[in-house]
This record gives C-alpha cells, sequence and structure tokens, in this order.
C-alpha cells in the first residue's frame, strides 16, 4: 500500500481534486474541496489522505532548513 502524497504549500488555503496524471491510466479523482491549514501546520483531505504541509509552518520538518 502506498503512503499519501505530501505536498509542501505556501498557502494556507488550498485545493484537492485527487487527480493524478491521467495518462498513467489512473483515475480521475474526486470532488474538488478546499482545505485550510492550521496552527498544526498541515491538512488533510478526507477523500485521498493527500497530507498538505504549510512551508515554514509547524509541520515542515524542513523549515529550519528553508529559514537559511
Amino acid at each position: 500500500m502506498n503512503s499519501p502524497e505530501t505536498i509542501l504549500t505556501e498557502s494556507h488555503r488550498v485545493s484537492c481534486d485527487g487527480a493524478t496524471d491521467i495518462r498513467s491510466g489512473a483515475a480521475l479523482g474526486h470532488p474538488r474541496v478546499w482545505l485550510e491549514i492550521d496552527e498544526k501546520g498541515y491538512v488533510d483531505c478526507g477523500y485521498c489522505d493527500r497530507h498538505f504541509v504549510l512551508k515554514g509552518g509547524a509541520a515542515d520538518i524542513g523549515a529550519d532548513q528553508h529559514a537559511a
């Protein structure tokens, strides 16, 4: 089983439709949802479990590297 995809973003508000590369023959995804990253620094999509991490936020394990 593959782990959920993690996406690093600079925006507190992100959208997810679960779409992947259509050329790979994967399913088209799910309805587009808008998600808000809060003080935890991340949010997970309820449909596909895609993990969105705010760049420089509390959940960004490389935050100290970005600030340098």
